[in-house]
């Protein structure tokens, strides 16, 4: 987010004006909120993916700019490794049927990736965490070549003086030392992005926090990382840890970079003041002064970028197109398995979204929205989660389903085609019912092949085939 990063060395004199400027802009950004009728207009819906390059054999493919270049595609940038790419989709409507339009360019975005990165020898996988990968593959030489990772990486190890340390115990256990942020390109997600009034946002945001355990429960596709087996979504745990800066002179801090969140919030503005007064810069490209009235919503290119820098599971977006409107971005999914069972995913979240933000939810205790993140990204569909009106604790395998009619209501509150709702959440249903998530597949066929990298090659690329097939994960045979 924000502007073209230009360079990769910054002076602490550009550290500091940033900084200046980030407080400059937070005061625009609180009168543009409290402007009547700012960032009013219909809901729409938009995405990003982002893909792993394969070898044939499912192996880490470290060519990303080639691939690129092959493509020759706006919708498709750099991510932060080399055998990364990510896709942005089209924003449009939620209202009619959004949900096959996305499909529909799913679709056709990863066949263009494929066939590009084919040119070159390669192919592209959806996948949470690419099983195939190993410790070799995280060296200064796997980051992209482009001056916003290299600055990212500068910055990062500028605010924590201490290595990297990733420990993630689930079934087994993993810890990990490493110098910088490279072990970020292990995780790819589905990300998806609502557009909100500034009057509405809380709630929303709110109730996404609130959504985000059951769906995540019923998606996860990491199960494990470099022959381990951890969490359900492993990735969860492996990006908070591998870009946590609260070293020996930050601990006082409450909230990771890249976490949940502490409380319920109250508005936009008190997120991005937060990000603001909480985390430090890592990116501080200074642009040029915007003048004081063009007509335009402002920029506010220095506050963009910073907010991009601090990657909360749920985020506010500040856009200045159309106008200028905020959008609550969610992060929290997993890429794959198919462009299917990802539209189905969005679904399933954008419609819990909807229905929940339209009650109290602030009256649920926030540590049991915090818990039962957590909780789905261990456990999946064997996770004892909460819900509003519910007694007690239930396994997510037993929530989701009676959740199910909550989120068609939601969808159809946003003007969803009931058609729509019916097919996708159809994927939820029936994935939740023969227990068969990403994870759950990888795991079981793992399995069979044994634990060893030639066999995790060979998943991977038995995975991609049938991904191929474009058929949602619950029908894959083993």
């Amino acid at each position: 987010m924000g502007q073209k990063v230009g360079k990769d060395r910054f002076s602490e004199a550009e550290f500091a004006r940033f900084g200046e400027r980030l407080e400059e802009q937070l005061a625009v950004l609180r009168e543009l909120l409290a402007r009547p009728g700012f960032g009013v207009g219909p809901a729409t819906v938009g995405a990003e993916l982002e893909l792993f390059l394969t070898t044939p054999d499912g192996r880490p493919f470290p060519h990303s700019r080639e691939v690129r270049q092959a493509a020759a595609d706006d919708r498709f940038v750099p991510e932060l490794g080399r055998f990364n790419l990510e896709v942005n989709l089209t924003p449009l409507p939620i209202a009619g049927r959004p949900f096959t339009a996305l499909l529909r360019e799913l679709k056709e975005t990863m066949s263009l990736v494929d066939a590009a990165a084919a040119t070159q020898g390669g192919q592209a996988v959806a996948i949470g965490i690419l099983p195939s990968l190993s410790e070799f593959d995280f060296t200064n030489e796997a980051l992209s070549d482009e001056s916003r990772y290299r600055a990212l990486r500068r910055g990062m190890r500028r605010v924590r003086a201490e290595p990297f340390r990733v420990r993630i115990e689930g079934v087994e256990e993993l810890e990990l030392e490493v110098e910088g942020v490279i072990l970020e390109s292990a995780n790819t997600s589905w990300q998806v992005h609502l557009r909100t009034p500034p009057a509405d946002f809380a709630r929303v945001y709110n109730a996404a926090q609130l959504a985000a355990a059951p769906v995540l429960a019923v998606s996860g596709n990491s199960p494990g990382f470099l022959g381990r087996r951890l969490w359900e979504e492993t990735r969860i745990a492996l990006f908070e840890e591998s870009a946590d800066d609260r070293d020996v002179e930050r601990r006082d801090r409450k909230d990771r970079r890249v976490g949940f969140g502490s409380s319920w919030v109250r508005s936009a503005g008190e997120i991005f003041e937060a990000c603001v007064r909480d985390y430090e810069p890592v990116l501080p490209m200074v642009s040029e002064k915007e003048p004081a009235e063009t007509g335009e919503a402002p920029k506010l290119a220095e506050l963009r970028l910073h907010q991009g820098t601090v990657w909360r599971w749920n985020r506010p977006v500040y856009d200045p197109v159309g106008g200028g409107h905020l959008r609550v971005e969610m992060r929290a999914l997993p890429a794959g398995p198919t462009a299917a069972d990802m539209v189905a995913n969005a679904a399933f979240l954008l419609g819990l979204t909807a229905a929940m933000s339209v009650e109290p939810v602030e009256e649920f205790p926030f540590a049991s929205a915090y818990r039962n993140f957590y909780r789905a990204a261990i456990h999946g569909l064997d996770a004892p989660l909460s819900w509003p009106g519910v007694e007690g604790e239930i396994p997510a395998e037993r929530l989701v389903p009676d959740l199910l009619h909550v989120a068609r209501a939601g969808l159809e509150r946003v003007g969803v085609d009931p058609a729509e709702a019916e097919w996708t959440l159809d994927i939820i249903r029936e994935r939740a019912r023969l227990r068969r998530t990403g994870a759950i597949w990888q795991r079981e066929a793992l399995g069979g092949l044994g634990g060893d990298p030639a066999a995790r090659a060979a998943m991977v690329a038995r995975y991609r085939k049938l991904s191929l097939t474009g058929e949602p994960v619950h029908t894959w045979p083993l």
